[in-house]
């Protein structure tokens, strides 16, 4: 089990960016791949973005490709999502998730995850 707490979510212009932090408790953080997903009102949550334990690979939804980048520190138990080029639909509590796992295959489902942190809100206003 991984503990896991977001932060940096706001409110920002359309156009603006932000950068999401994933903070992570223990040990093991640098043995499970990563990931963030995001929820508005009355939708499902939905992917956005993974990251494997090591970083060698990442993966996107179509909807942020080119406008957001995943990365993360081990050193630092610390996973980030920077968000470019924000749109008023990228409005949504973002949720990162953590799981035991070596590649990115079939992470794009939330039920696959394990663990998860509280939330971070982002509203982008036109």
């Amino acid at each position: 089990q991984v503990r896991l707490v977001e932060s940096g979510g706001g409110l920002v212009q359309a156009g603006g960016s932000l950068r999401l932090s994933c903070a992570a408790s223990g040990r093991t953080f640098s043995t499970y791949a990563m990931g963030w997903f995001r929820q508005a009102p009355g939708k499902e949550r939905e992917f956005v973005a993974a990251i494997t334990w090591n970083g060698g690979s990442t993966d996107y939804a179509d909807s942020v490709k080119g406008r957001f980048t995943i990365s993360r520190d081990n050193a630092k138990n610390t996973m980030y999502l920077q968000m470019n080029s924000l749109k008023p639909e990228d409005t949504a509590v973002y949720y990162c998730a953590a799981d035991r796992v070596p590649i990115l295959s079939s992470k794009r489902t939330a039920s696959s995850w394990s663990n998860w942190g509280q939330g971070t809100q982002v509203t982008v206003s036109s």
